[in-house]
């Protein structure tokens, strides 16, 4: 796996792409972003549910999740670029729903939360430029209620060996500009929560054939 790029850094460049992430996202992914978001939320968020966005970014998880969970539900965003809430927050005003939200900026791997106080936990491609993935997963299971749901999409490797030696190439090349790659990379976080317990109850690979996404849903345990 490739190595992350510096947390100051990354911060950086997500502060100055904030106001054109969403549409650089989804050109590179061909809209297969949105998708493994639209499948999480379908999964893993129920009416009434208390929701952590963790690694939110500009809010495009947490509005679907809300619509989903209803005016009786809540969420936290949490995200380590105050350029990224600040899109966020200009979104949900518009959306209608800032009484039914929060928004908190620090490190995925510390987050500032207790212990089992979220009924649902969700992290759409912030596990993939995250310097330790599978301590991030761990700060995901710690803060998750018992019994609740841990729902994930980030990049993975290609399947086809062909198509992985032309990604791993692309990939070299992108790597040295920030602001298109955004620190992306293939990482994987399942096996860190099947560790501890979890019950997977759904996965599934999507998007185009260099960049897939592997998204999932885990249960953790309920004692």
């Amino acid at each position: 796996m490739r190595n992350a790029m510096d947390r100051g850094a990354l911060r950086s460049v997500y502060d100055r792409v904030a106001n054109r992430y969403d549409f650089q996202h989804a050109f590179f992914t061909a809209g297969s972003d949105q998708r493994g978001r639209r499948m999480l939320v379908d999964k893993a968020v129920s009416l009434g549910n208390r929701i952590l966005d963790c690694g939110s970014g500009t809010g495009s998880t947490a509005l679907l999740a809300l619509e989903k969970a209803g005016p009786s539900g809540s969420a936290v965003l949490f995200d380590m670029s105050d350029g990224m809430l600040a899109v966020a927050k200009k979104r949900i005003a518009e959306a209608g729903v800032s009484n039914q939200v929060e928004f908190k900026s620090g490190d995925m791997l510390s987050l500032p939360f207790k212990d089992n106080c979220f009924d649902v936990v969700l992290s759409t491609y912030s596990m993939c430029p995250l310097y330790d993935p599978a301590a991030g997963a761990r700060e995901l299971y710690r803060v998750t209620k018992l019994g609740g749901l841990i729902g994930v999409a980030h990049s993975t490797d290609p399947k086809n060996p062909a198509m992985k030696w032309m990604a791993d190439g692309v990939e070299s090349l992108v790597w040295h500009i920030p602001s298109i790659s955004l620190g992306c990379r293939s990482v994987s976080v399942l096996p860190s929560l099947e560790q501890v317990g979890c019950e997977i109850i759904f996965t599934k690979n999507l998007g185009i054939p260099l960049w897939p996404f592997f998204v999932f849903v885990a249960k953790k345990p309920a004692t």
